[in-house]
């Protein structure tokens, strides 16, 4: 009887103890959800209140970013959008090839003991300061840039997009390599007992079984590369006109706001317009993870 009892006690403190797990991380991820609502609209309230004095045409379609001009100040964040843009770009472009290749290295060609040194080595790009990467953009990256395309200085979109395609390579690196080390080992067996070379394996069966997280890694990069401040306030050239190649100087929406937030009266029109690009670049990266959640669960329908 005495041991029925014990038995008892012991399933319905195990009982309790599960609810109070399952509270837990369903606290947790009610509290992440919050957090998110309500940065969304700390900076809606506060950014949306420029509207009433700027209009949304001039804002989002105007070239001139100018808020301190005398007599007629300018708010029009194209200029800012584009440099946004450009550096994004740019960067992937660089950084995709890059990071999907030493994940393709690592997991599939590198020897064990090559895995465990260089995987340590590439994540450690992550925890370089960004001021660090900056002044060596300013002393190698930047002259390098002048140098090749024959600038007064290589302060420029270009030369950014390179340091930012740096700072997101560890990312899409470690998420590739992972995915591509989890696909099955008899997909890898199947491919080479046909007939099929390594290259061949690698192109044909490794890279489709791990599209969707590559991507899904790219997106987490992309991310990075848009909400970066320091690197791209120190080599992107600081200029608010419109840029029309990626060798013009730029200043995206970070740096501007990085710059201008600390020169203005809160509470007023300039105030109110940094929160509304506050809100604009908030926005961007949410349809960046909203566009890659949308991809990822397509591609697992069409599987």
């Amino acid at each position: 009887m005495r041991g029925g009892v014990d038995v008892m006690n012991k399933r319905s403190w195990e009982g309790v103890k599960d609810r109070f797990i399952a509270f837990f991380f369903a606290a947790n991820g009610i509290l992440t959800i919050i957090i998110l609502i309500g940065i969304f609209i700390f900076l809606a309230y506060i950014g949306l209140q420029a509207f009433h004095e700027i209009s949304i045409r001039e804002f989002f379609f105007g070239k001139e970013w100018n808020p301190t001009a005398y007599g007629e100040p300018k708010w029009g964040i194209l200029s800012l959008v584009t440099g946004t843009i450009y550096i994004a770009v740019i960067s992937l472009l660089i950084a995709i090839p890059l990071g999907v290749a030493s994940a393709i290295y690592i997991a599939e060609l590198a020897s064990p003991f090559i895995r465990e040194v260089l995987k340590p080595a590439i994540e450690m790009i992550a925890a370089i300061p960004s001021v660090v990467l900056g002044l060596i953009g300013l002393l190698i990256v930047a002259p390098f840039v002048a140098e090749i395309f024959n600038l007064p200085n290589g302060l420029n979109a270009l030369t950014a997009s390179i340091l930012v395609a740096i700072m997101a390579l560890p990312t899409i690196i470690s998420i590739s390599e992972d995915v591509i080390s989890a696909i099955p080992e008899s997909y890898r067996e199947a491919s080479l007992a046909l007939g099929a070379t390594r290259w061949q394996t690698i192109k044909g069966v490794i890279l489709p079984a791990a599209s969707s997280g590559i991507v899904a890694a790219s997106m987490l990069g992309l991310g990075r590369v848009v909400g970066e401040t320091m690197v791209v306030l120190m080599v992107a050239g600081n200029s608010r006109a419109f840029p029309t190649s990626i060798l013009d100087p730029v200043r995206p929406i970070t740096s501007t706001i990085a710059i201008e937030i600390k020169e203005v009266v809160q509470g007023d029109l300039h105030f109110q317009a940094l929160f509304a690009l506050g809100f604009v670049l908030f926005l961007m990266t949410f349809a960046i993870n909203l566009a890659s959640d949308i991809f990822l669960t397509w591609r697992q329908g069409v599987r």
